[in-house]
């Protein structure tokens, strides 16, 4: 594991923000030398602090215009309806993250689609048939003061 002091923290805010700064812009940013701000980022990067990079997308420029969450409810509660539950979301191209949650309902789901009929198949054609569901709940994203996911 690797340290998390002061400047590490700085360089995760900072790689956070944009993954494609710079090394030199980035160690301007937190005060270190070139090679020492790298020596760090290499360093959160082996040990599994960072791990990966993304791009940033503008989902109404690919043609997403609805998004949802979902809470999805289960009729049962062994290992082989949760396990094939967690198979059908991740072949939904629609579904962008699947959460195992605690509380009334088992699932939470963000779901992205191009418009209401397209979601509309996938409640009808992907929720609706499997055999565990017992509960669905859509919320419907009207707008994001704050989004802070890549």
């Amino acid at each position: 594991m690797a340290k998390t002091d002061r400047i590490n923290q700085q360089i995760l805010q900072e790689l956070s923000r944009d993954g494609r700064i710079s090394n030199l812009e980035l160690a301007e940013r937190v005060g270190l030398s070139p090679s020492a701000c790298l020596r760090r980022v290499q360093e959160l990067e082996r040990t599994g602090v960072i791990t990966g990079y993304k791009a940033v997308l503008d989902r109404e420029a690919m043609g997403v215009g609805f998004v949802t969450y979902i809470g999805v409810g289960l009729g049962e509660h062994t290992k082989e309806a949760q396990e094939a539950f967690e198979r059908a979301m991740q072949a939904a191209p629609e579904v962008v993250e699947c959460h195992n949650i605690t509380g009334t309902i088992e699932y939470l789901l963000r779901v992205e689609c191009a418009d209401l009929p397209s979601y509309k198949r996938f409640h009808t054609d992907i929720l609706g048939t499997s055999p565990y569901v017992t509960a669905i709940t859509t919320y419907v994203v009207m707008g994001s003061p704050k989004d802070l996911r890549a």
